[in-house]
């Protein structure tokens, strides 16, 4: 049986879109979508009828009804912490991202948006391994003050899909290999992937980690301290220094690693200093999830659009080779990853869970 899935994957200022034939996709659009016209809508979720029918037109443009749909794949947004796997859309699930505790992201409209297809034609919307996926160890929770603790916010969607891939090519089961999975994006996330679960990875989206192209990452915390009570800045600003203006963006203006690339190309001495400490934050990471993984990795996999980037990669590579083989996954692919993790639910592969899974983790409050 063939089946037929849409995925919806919405940005800041777009909104990707795939029609997939099983595993295969047979309609790609990502629509971009005016600033200007967005600051029109005061809340995240006051866009949600605009995405809606950009959805629908995307399938009317392509010759899709929604009820010839088997399911629809949605980004998973900011929900508490939970397993890694992949969710039937419910109204708890909408209730939670209408009103985020961890904040507004506009993959909480995925969801939503599936939702309302879902009401409309009875043909069921999942999430797969949403960015809040958490499998981390109670060591790795831990910090040396009580009442904070780490959290698990990564590229989870990502890392899990590469992950399988790295393992199929391995010609070993996921579940059966110790694996360090490393992604490089606008955020870096690294991961210690112990037979199947995550059982440490740093906060990617606000201030934990290598430092990244926007991510200002672990920081000595005196100055952080510093910088909060000096009076320059309120407390949003100091978020967006450590999400959205941190990293290369804090050092060299640009969050764009081809830029950075001509830069040093042309001679600066600067920017070569700074794309390299990038990259060495990156290798201490990787060190660091080889000591949780008791030294016993099978391969040390990266991935994400930076990995396509010679000059980190190698940097990166010649100080973690030690450790274990590198594997290369340049770029990733989020609209595939969605459409093969409900394809899994929709063939026995795998059983869809609920939401709220009845066991939550340990960081669930």
């Amino acid at each position: 049986m063939n089946y037929r899935i849409l995925v919806v994957n919405p940005g800041s200022t777009s909104t990707k879109l795939s029609v997939f034939e099983d595993a295969v996709p047979v309609a790609a659009e990502t629509v971009s979508h005016d600033t200007s016209a967005l600051s029109r809508y005061t809340q995240l979720m006051d866009q949600l009828p605009m995405r809606l029918e950009i959805v629908k037109e995307f399938l009317f443009r392509h010759g899709v009804h929604v009820s010839d749909l088997s399911a629809v794949a949605c980004r998973g947004g900011l929900l508490r912490p939970l397993p890694s796997g992949t969710y039937l859309v419910n109204e708890a699930m909408v209730e939670e991202l209408q009103n985020p505790s961890l904040g507004a992201h506009a993959s909480n409209l995925a969801a939503c948006i599936g939702y309302e297809l879902f009401r409309e034609s009875g043909v069921p919307a999942y999430i797969v391994d949403p960015i809040v996926v958490d499998e981390l160890e109670p060591l790795a929770r831990l910090t040396g003050l009580k009442g904070i603790e780490r959290i698990s916010i990564f590229h989870a969607l990502n890392q899990k899909a590469v992950a399988r891939q790295a393992a199929a090519d391995m010609g070993r089961s996921y579940e059966s290999l110790n694996l360090i999975m490393v992604h490089l994006g606008g955020g870096i996330s690294v991961g210690a992937h112990h037979h199947g679960r995550v059982i440490d990875v740093n906060n990617a989206l606000n201030g934990d980690g290598p430092f990244a192209p926007e991510r200002a990452g672990s920081l000595p915390a005196v100055g952080l301290v510093q910088l909060c009570f000096s009076g320059k800045y309120s407390e949003p600003e100091i978020m967006k220094l450590l999400a959205g203006k941190g990293g290369l963006v804090s050092h060299l203006g640009t969050n764009d690693a081809r830029v950075v690339e001509g830069m040093i190309d042309s001679g600066d001495e600067h920017a070569r200093l700074v794309y390299q400490a990038m990259g060495y934050t990156v290798a201490k990471t990787v060190g660091a999830m080889a000591t949780v993984l008791s030294g016993d990795v099978d391969a040390i996999v990266l991935t994400g659009g930076m990995a396509r980037s010679r000059m980190l990669v190698d940097d990166i590579i010649r100080r973690v080779q030690f450790i274990a083989p590198v594997k290369q996954y340049p770029g990733e692919d989020e609209m595939r990853a969605l459409a093969e993790g409900v394809l899994r639910v929709l063939d026995g592969s795998v059983a869809a869970a609920d939401y709220p899974p009845a066991h939550r983790t340990r960081g669930d409050t």
